[in-house]
Formats: C-alpha cells, structure tokens, sequence
C-alpha cells in the first residue's frame, strides 16, 4: 500500500520506531522501520540503471500494516537475481509477503525482499517481525478444510492445491484437509465427529451449497451443546464460536462476493491468513413448530424458486441451465396468491431505499454491534411484544435478503442497501403485474437504478415475517408423493402448476439454492450469528492516505 512521501511522514512522527535500518533491495539503497502497527521503507539512493534513465518501475515510500503481513522468511541470496547484482556484496536477506491489493477488490501476495551484510542484523529483523505478528492473536494457526470436489466446474481441489495451500503454507497455517464424498458429508461431520477444539475456523471450498453444509452443521452443533431447540421459532440461537472461510469454487459463489467483493480464491484465502472476522446475520426458518432450513443469503417465493425449481432438471447444463430456466419462467409469467405477515425493524438505522451500501466498517452494522453489547450487559426486562403488519395480494415475487445477493451479473444485487450484520432482512414484494412492467423491474438489477421505484413493488426491512399461501389448508412438497386430496373450490393461484393440492397452485421457497418442502413458513433473523473470515467490501479510495495509517497514528498520540 503506497501513500504520498509528505503524509507518511506526518504520520510517523506519532509512532516510536521498533527497528531502524538502512537495508537494500534490487533497485538500490532503502531505509526500513518497524513500528508496532506497520512497516515502512523509503528510498534512500537509486541504483545507477535508476539514475542513468532507466524507467524500471519502483514506489518511493512504501507503507504495509503489520495485520496485512502474510509472512516473513529468511531468503537464499546464492542466486542473488541479475538485478541485484549491481549491489555491493550483501550476504543475507529477509522476504516480507504481504497483501497487495490489485482491481476489482482482489488481492494478491506481494514480496519485498531486502538485503544486508550482517547475519545478525538480518536474524533480528526477521524475529521481530515474527514477534510482533504473533500478538494478532485473531489469525488462525490451524484450520479444518473442507473441499467440494464437484461443486461448479469441478475445479474444487486444484484449486486449494494450487493457489490456496501454497499460501496457508507460507504462513505457517496447519490445516486437516476433507474431501467430501457426498452430499452433506461435511454438514455430519461437524455436526457429530469433529473435534473442533483443535481448530481455530473452518474452511469450505467450494460454492454456496458447500458454505450451506457448513453452515448447518456448525450451528447445530453450537445448540445442542448449549441446549438449545432450533424447532423453537422464537428461540435466540447461541453464535457460532469458529469463524468459516470461503474459498470460492461454485457456480455463482453469491456469499464470497458479497462479503468479499470478488470471487477470487487467492483473495479469500488471504482474508483468511491476515484474521478477518465479518459477523453475519442467519434467517432461521420454520413450519410451524418445525425446523426447515438456516439461510444467509436469499429466501425467494415465485419467480426465483421457479427457476430453481425447473434448473435442478437440467444440472447436466452446468451454470448456463439458470439462463435457461430463467427464460422459460419468465415467458410463463406466473403469479401466486398468499399473505405476508412481518415485524418491522426498530432500533435500526437505514431502511432499504437509503443509498447505504454494506461496506466494510459498515457503521449501520457497527451500530447494531453496539446495542447487542449494551442490552447484554443490562439487567433482564420485559419482553416487547412483535407487531404484525399483514398484507394480501398476488405476487409474482416474494423474496427476502440478508444480504445485497450481488453477483457478476447483478453488480448491486437484489437489495443494494441490504446489510450482513443488522439483525434484519429486507422483504421484497412483487405484485402482480405486465410482464413489460416486470422486464423493467429485473432490468434494473443489472443496472444502478433503484429497482424499487415502481408502483407494484414495495420492500420491507423486517426482523421476522410469515407466509400462509390462500386456501384452506398448507401447502406441502410431501402432499406429492401422497393420493390426491379434495379440491379446494376457491381460487388460488395462476396458470402452471408447481405443486399440487386438489385444483390448487402454488409455487415453492428456495433457500440459498435449495427448495424447502414447505410454502407456509414462519423466518426469524439471527443476529450475527456466525463469523466469516472476511472483512466486508472495501470502499475503493486512491491518491488518499490509508485509513489505517491515520488510525493507528491517531492511537498511538492517544496512548
């Protein structure tokens, strides 16, 4: 990370240096500090093909935070590289790798590698780098991997081999690597075999449906051993003590590049190393007194879980079977008939429509972070009772989400203001209309206009909400596999059938990619109830001094 030479310095002077020298690397002589925050190297003499015309790039003033170290090592100069051999004889040397961010919020390792005459010099350079990276006790020095060998372009494992355990090698990350064999294979082996003390996160390598797995093995471990019964509705589940990476590998990997900003598996295994944390909201959703499903992302009725619905019989198509299910369920341009019911939020800062984007230091999360600490340390009070707001209608959408849903194709999502970690979904309601009118509303999810400005489309930001679809009786996958039961008289629904019940028609809920076997269905958001190791999407700000430079200056005047 590189800042102006006047503003580095300004920050400096509030900082005492750990170690001082002047060092060299390949494009000459180099002054390098250590303070206790970051690492800093500045230009002391240019090489001669520097200062006889050369134009080989080089930055004047580097500035790294000591968190954005990958790692230190000692270097082999026996093969000192021709464009170092212009230095004077320099027989020792120490590499720093560290995350050098690129376009598009990825990340990439970057090494600097500096050069000096004196062993010891050089051994204590390399100590006190270890020395003040071991007191970031929130990196991870041991993880339980878990790798979906045929999730997307079954490129899972050569993935992780490849690009992702060379670097949790570099930084001395022991890992337990578990190729998965079937489907929920991970979900039962953390739910009942792993040992999970011995692991400071879990890892998942693959998409959405690997991070589901997850996802639900953690969290159902977490409660039976705290005692708690996830068929409850109502119940407040305990948070997950490990934190979970994502190393993308899936079809649409929706969470990664909402939490991350990219799908890049060399980026999301660096926000692994450096020790993120990112907490994020979890929708626990029921059938009655019945647990169905935990989702993180997306919970869609109607259109979305149509093309769900119809994908899952051309998965031999790959990824390109949602562009075929989408067409199809667009041109049939159904709608269904039900009623929502929700509890609005309160205590909450932004609503759907406010321009607010979830971005990293995201201060409506941070402000929800504050009260959940304020109100834990309060004295137990009386319970305010939910206020039900309900509404009637023909939907050709029903969706809610935890999160933007942004993707590659849908750079802002289907709820753009949508935030991880506020203890709310935002609930979106399609009515019916034209399917013009319904073109328009899609068209705008690929595009930066507000996609809520129509007269059949309104949003909700909602703690809790239920579904009942319109007839006597709810609705179930399981009514299927049965004989057929007596037709309900009164009009339900529109054109093609999805699922039947007598003459009636309905369509399903999809829940992170997956179809429930419920349409009647009560969710109630979790608040931050896992971690990931992310960080949230970083806001793109150059030619400014790092946030983090004026931040640690700042605390160390305090101090």
């Amino acid at each position: 990370m590189v800042a102006a030479a006047e503003e580095v310095d300004q920050v400096m002077d509030h900082q005492n240096a750990v170690l001082l020298s002047e060092l060299f690397h390949k494009y000459g002589q180099v002054q390098v500090t250590l303070y206790r925050d970051f690492l800093l190297w500045k230009d002391i003499r240019k090489n001669w093909r520097r200062s006889s015309g050369s134009t080989s790039p080089t930055a004047h003033d580097h500035a790294v935070h000591m968190c954005e170290i990958v790692a230190v090592h000692k270097t082999d100069t026996s093969d000192q590289t021709k464009e170092a051999k212009h230095l004077p004889l320099n027989p020792h040397a120490f590499t720093v790798f560290y995350v050098r961010r690129t376009t598009q919020h990825q990340w990439r390792c970057g090494e600097i590698t500096f050069y000096c005459d004196d062993l010891e010099l050089c051994q204590q350079w390399i100590q006190t780098i270890k020395n003040q990276l071991s007191t970031q006790t929130y990196r991870p020095k041991s993880l339980l991997v878990y790798i979906n060998p045929y999730g997307g372009k079954r490129q899972g494992k050569h993935i992780y081999d490849q690009k992702v355990a060379p670097l949790f090698c570099r930084a001395c990350i022991a890992t337990d690597v578990i190729v998965t064999e079937r489907a929920n294979h991970a979900r039962d082996h953390l739910e009942t075999e792993a040992d999970l003390d011995k692991y400071d996160g879990v890892v998942c390598v693959g998409g959405d449906g690997m991070f589901s797995e997850i996802l639900h093995g953690l969290v159902a471990r977490t409660q039976r051993e705290r005692g708690i019964d996830p068929n409850q509705s109502d119940a407040h589940l305990a948070p997950c003590p490990l934190r979970i990476g994502i190393i993308p590998a899936g079809s649409t990997d929706c969470i990664c590049f909402a939490t991350v900003g990219t799908n890049d598996p060399v980026t999301s295994a660096l926000h692994i190393i450096v020790g993120d944390s990112q907490p994020m909201d979890v929708c626990s959703v029921h059938h009655k007194d019945t647990f169905l499903k935990y989702s993180v992302s997306l919970l869609g009725y109607g259109f979305f879980a149509d093309i769900q619905t119809d994908s899952e019989r051309q998965r031999w198509l790959g990824p390109a079977r949602y562009d075929l299910s989408g067409v199809k369920t667009f041109l049939s341009h159904n709608y269904y008939e039900g009623t929502v019911s929700f509890v609005p939020a309160e205590d909450n800062v932004g609503n759907p429509r406010d321009k607010e984007q979830c971005r990293a230091g995201c201060r409506v999360c941070q402000h929800k972070t504050s009260l959940q600490e304020e109100h834990h340390n309060d004295e137990p009070s009386h319970t305010v009772s939910d206020t039900w707001t309900e509404i009637g209608g023909k939907f050709i959408a029903i969706n809610a989400a935890n999160m933007s849903c942004a993707c590659p194709r849908s750079p802002q999502g289907l709820s753009p203001s949508a935030h991880l970690a506020d203890g709310t979904a935002d609930l979106i309601l399609v009515r019916k209309c034209s399917r013009l009118d319904f073109f328009k509303h899609l068209l705008r999810h690929t595009n930066k206009e507000d996609q809520f400005d129509h007269s059949f489309v309104e949003v909700h930001r909602v703690r809790k909400f239920r579904f009942q679809p319109h007839h006597n009786q709810p609705v179930s996958l399981e009514d299927l596999g049965g004989p057929q039961q007596k037709a309900d008289p009164s009009p339900i629904c529109s054109q093609a059938a999805r699922c039947h019940y007598g003459n009636c028609t309905c369509s399903h809920w999809t829940c992170d990619g997956e179809i429930l076997h419920h349409v009647a269905i009560q969710v109630s958001v979790q608040c931050q109830l896992i971690r990931l190791f992310a960080r949230g999407i970083e806001e793109e700000k150059r030619h400014q001094i790092p946030a983090w430079l004026l931040e640690a200056a700042a605390h160390q005047s305090v101090a």
